[in-house]
Formats: C-alpha cells, sequence, structure tokens
C-alpha cells in the first residue's frame, strides 16, 4: 500500500538525517533559499524528515492510524492511487504556503516534518466519517468533527503565540486542504458530509 511506501521512505530519510546535517539542512523547507535560489523541491522534501524520534513517531503514527483507511476508502469510491497521493502531497504543498509567503525574507526560518499532509489526511477521515471516534490526547475518543474544531481553534490559538518551535500554521492549513479535497473529487459529497451531521447531530 502507499501508506506503507510513504512511511517506510519517511522513516529512512528521518533516521539518515538525524546524523546528517547537511543532507537535513539541503531537503529542509527554508523559504528564503526556496524562493532566492528556486529550489522549490523544498516544499515536498522537507515532509519526509523530522526532527527526532518522538515527531517522526507522532507523526507516521497518526498517518498510519488514519491512511490506511483513507486509502482503502478512496479505492472503494473508485478515486484511485492518484487521488490519495494528491491528498498527500497536496496537503504537504498547500500547508507550506502560507510560511513560502510570509518568511520569505527570513534565512534562519526552517520548517520540517509531514505534519500539514498528516492533518489533510485527517480531515478528510474526518470529512468523510465525521461521527467516528478520535482519541482526545490519545486517551479521551470524541467525535471527529468535535475534535477536529478543536484542533483547528488550537492551531489559530497557538499560531499566534511563539516559543514552542511547532508550524502550527502548517497543521491549520493542511487540516482545511483535507476537508475540502473530497469535495474537489466528488462535490456531491458536500451532501453526504451535512446528511451525517444532520442525521447523527
Amino acid at each position: 500500500m502507499i501508506t506503507y511506501l510513504i512511511i517506510g521512505i519517511t522513516v529512512v530519510l528521518s533516521f539518515i538525517c538525524f546524523s546528517n546535517r547537511e543532507l537535513f539542512m539541503k531537503l529542509a523547507f527554508i523559504p528564503y533559499r526556496t524562493i532566492r535560489n528556486h529550489e522549490y523541491y523544498r516544499i515536498v522534501t522537507h515532509g519526509f524528515i523530522h526532527a527526532d524520534m518522538t515527531h517522526l513517531l507522532v507523526n507516521m503514527f497518526t498517518f498510519w492510524s488514519f491512511g490506511l483507511y483513507i486509502e482503502r476508502t478512496f479505492r472503494y469510491m473508485g478515486f484511485g492511487k492518484g487521488a490519495y497521493l494528491a491528498l498527500y502531497f497536496g496537503g504537504m504543498i498547500v500547508a507550506s504556503l502560507y510560511d513560502l509567503i510570509k518568511r520569505r525574507n527570513d534565512p534562519y526560518y526552517v520548517s520540517i516534518g509531514a505534519s500539514g499532509a498528516v492533518s489533510a489526511v485527517l480531515f478528510t477521515s474526518i470529512f468523510l466519517d465525521p461521527w467516528g471516534k478520535i482519541l482526545f490526547f490519545a486517551v479521551l475518543p470524541v467525535p471527529g468533527i468535535v475534535f477536529g474544531l478543536l484542533y483547528l481553534a488550537y492551531c489559530q490559538y497557538m499560531a499566534k503565540q511563539t516559543g514552542d518551535n511547532i508550524n502550527h500554521n502548517a497543521h491549520f492549513y493542511g487540516a482545511i486542504y483535507g476537508l475540502i479535497f473530497p469535495m474537489l473529487l466528488e462535490p456531491s459529497l458536500l451532501h453526504l458530509f451535512l446528511s451525517q451531521l444532520t442525521f447523527k447531530g
């Protein structure tokens, strides 16, 4: 499955970059270098490297948890592998655009990790099954739609704070992309989403 392939590549590259600073800096998302040197590949390659084991494990576990479900669901709905890849890498790219513009003149800004792409997959899962349970703080099961609203509010709040070295904007815009993406594939899915909210709510 594509999910396992992406996880495998991400784990291998992340492990290599843990001890190879030169490669790390070559692959990381640095808006200043991306624009100045036309190194636009960074918008994608940064999603394959992580800061440490915790960062890597959290992202890949979340991706595994929801990616397999979305990959199977897309196949069942007839969307194919291309749609799944467009979701993952589209989320990664869209999640980077805000900082690409805002940080383009900051040579010291560096962003890494698959969080934007993973958020996109997670929120597509919420869109397709809004009342499915998600573990809040990895303990408390809450409906996906409730988790999603709390997640978006948290990202917006934390994006205005400073000091935790987490790219909350990437989480937020990746999530929004994940909510919109299914409707780009099939506009009628909006009706399904709204009907699920009405029926279950």
